[in-house]
């Protein structure tokens, strides 16, 4: 137990390093709806009301969708850097229960990427438009996804979407359709676990040759030892599915490099 203790703790030190204590004292938590035709969507935006204007991150959770440990995530995340809003894309309502639930809800939307790809780019459009009611500079807009958030903007990204930068943790890398020949126009930075039995050897390969296909600007990078989740200092789902605080500091690390760059650069 006093194991588990630790690394809870070390974990959260992980996350936290994007942020200081007295950042949490001022950070807003603000809930966001909107519709896709007729169904309504309703994720929560988060960011540090002291300072001023800066960019803006769409994050989209693990499998379980929006919840507590989400908008934890997306606060740590938002630190004093960022405006996050922790986005949904299974619609207001569905939040699994179990992993069970999630991967079914996750996996109907794994094989119909045009849904995908139309829900992520939906929250993209959501967060670009708080900018009259948040210190978001529009112009500089990036996305972050944990696991299946990893694989859904992924499919932001195949769909041809033009944002600073995209940064995947622990997701899946295959899709039902790859991208097209130099459809790929944000540069993306994906920060894998090197013992995922989730992600194979193949499908990492796959990956690299669908990216290089696409003219991505991509950057690949795998710690060792490490196993899905290993970014979410919550994680504790068997050995399959666990926090790595080695990685995770470091993935955390390169992650805001990457888009202290790509803002920079836009």
């Amino acid at each position: 137990m006093r194991g588990q203790r630790n690394a809870v703790r070390c974990g959260l030190a992980a996350l936290l390093m994007l942020a200081t204590l007295p950042a949490f004292a001022a950070m807003r938590q603000t809930p966001v709806d909107w519709t896709i035709g007729s169904q309504r969507f309703s994720g929560v935006l988060v960011y540090d009301d002291a300072g001023g204007q800066r960019p803006g991150l769409v994050m989209v959770p693990n499998w379980k969708g929006v919840n507590a440990s989400a908008v934890d995530k997306g606060k740590a995340l938002a630190g004093k850097d960022y405006v996050v809003l922790v986005a949904d894309v299974y619609g207001s309502g569905v939040r699994p229960a179990s992993d069970a639930d999630a991967g079914k809800v996750a996996g109907a939307l794994k094989a119909d990427p045009a849904t995908l790809r139309e829900r992520i780019a939906k929250a993209v459009d959501v967060l670009k438009a708080q900018a009259g009611s948040a210190p978001l500079d529009a112009a500089k807009i990036g996305a972050v996804g944990y696991c299946f958030g990893g694989t859904t903007v992924l499919e932001l990204a195949r769909g041809g979407a033009r944002l600073a930068g995209i940064v995947t943790l622990h997701g899946n890398l295959a899709t039902p359709e790859p991208a097209a020949p130099g459809a790929v126009k944000t540069p993306l930075l994906i920060l894998n676990g090197g013992a995922d039995r989730y992600v194979s050897t193949a499908e990492i390969e796959g990956f690299w040759k669908e990216m290089d296909a696409a003219g991505a600007d991509w950057q690949f990078v795998s710690f060792s030892g490490a196993v899905h989740c290993f970014a979410e200092p919550d994680a504790n789902s068997g050995p399959g599915c666990q926090y790595d605080a080695r990685a995770a500091t470091r993935a955390y690390r390169m992650l805001h490099d990457f888009f202290a760059e790509r803002f920079a650069a836009n």
